[in-house]
């Protein structure tokens, strides 16, 4: 049974009229200091909330957010989500999560929900399934405001925030160069997304800037759909870069949870990091340090690429006009930071 208390409830109580209860809660102008004071003391003492459908019909927004990433069980998400979380809090919105598991029916069942649900708007990371974006340009076309993070796509015009990939894996190959290494396996995901791309080609030019030859045989794919099999592609992909004649002095991973498996799975076949082999990835795991050796990562800046994508969702939301005259495509500075494992 709801036994919450309505506006009427508050007036009668306090005998003010609804109006006057209203207003104080919306800090009108009109009221007085104290009178809102009384109110606002009453209303939170007996724990009254708006009704935010009622609310959300009357200005034709729901104040809701719809927010389609990967997977939860991921420090570097779990950062993106807070950036996305304070914005949208600060904004009034409130914020529905969902995951679509690296799959894209599962991705499209969320939007699906989303949009059915009413959201006002739609942040998403892709999945590394995706390859149709006819599905997000169609919510798109029915006015749906859409900002993608993270994982950025050339297939749909709208406002993007990533970071800069490219910079990224060229700053960490250099490093591995600089620190002697010549010999640099590259360990990458299945995905036709930019954010694989970008990273290889970053690899690839530091390469050739620094007159090292491009060896396709040092770059792998991995499976990235679940843990099992991305588990099975990993200690695969190590015990054939190990076999060979000329085998990698240093391996560059291009995926959050690549990096650390990839550590673990070294010490588990008993390669000494760095003498045998040094490894650096991109991931912003806090444990980077704690990990043996600790782990030299390429670091993106998570939470600022939450904040920024929710502020220019939010944006598209609150905007009078249908279109705005750009959209955008921000992609932030990386960092490299070195420890034992290069």
């Amino acid at each position: 049974m709801n036994n919450s208390v309505t506006l009427k409830d508050i007036a009668k109580a306090l005998n003010l009229s609804i109006s006057t209860i209203s207003k104080s809660l919306n800090d009108s102008y009109e009221i007085s200091v104290e009178t809102k004071q009384k109110v606002l003391e009453y209303a939170q003492k007996h724990h009254y909330s708006p009704n935010r459908l009622a609310k959300g019909l009357k200005e034709g927004k729901s104040r809701s957010i719809g927010v389609v990433v990967c997977s939860l069980d991921n420090h570097f998400v779990a950062q993106m989500l807070d950036g996305i979380d304070r914005v949208s809090t600060e904004k009034s919105y409130q914020i529905i999560i969902m995951q679509s598991k690296e799959s894209q029916d599962q991705e499209r069942a969320c939007l699906e929900l989303l949009y059915a649900g009413g959201v006002d708007g739609i942040l998403i990371s892709p999945a590394c399934e995706t390859t149709d974006f006819s599905y997000l340009t169609s919510l798109q076309d029915a006015g749906l405001p859409l900002v993608v993070f993270d994982r950025l796509s050339d297939q749909i015009n709208t406002h993007k925030v990533g970071a800069d990939n490219f910079k990224g894996a060229y700053d960490a190959t250099v490093h591995l160069i600089k620190s002697g290494y010549k010999s640099i396996a590259h360990l990458n995901t299945s995905t036709a997304l930019s954010i694989s791309t970008d990273r290889l080609n970053g690899y690839k030019q530091a390469l050739t800037d620094h007159n090292i030859a491009y060896r396709p045989e040092l770059v792998r794919s991995c499976d990235y759909s679940d843990a099992y099999k991305l588990n099975k592609d990993l200690e695969r992909a190590i015990k054939y870069y190990m076999g060979l004649p000329l085998r990698p002095d240093a391996i560059f991973s291009a995926g959050d949870q690549i990096s650390t498996r990839c550590l673990a799975l070294l010490n588990k076949l008993g390669y000494r990091i760095p003498q045998d082999v040094a490894l650096i990835g991109f991931t912003n795991t806090d444990l980077a340090d704690a990990l043996n050796p600790a782990l030299s990562t390429v670091h993106q800046p998570a939470l600022e690429m939450g904040q920024l994508a929710a502020k220019k969702l939010i944006s598209l939301i609150e905007s009078k006009d249908d279109t705005p005259a750009e959209y955008e495509t921000i992609k932030l500075q990386t960092s490299v930071l070195v420890r034992r494992s290069t």
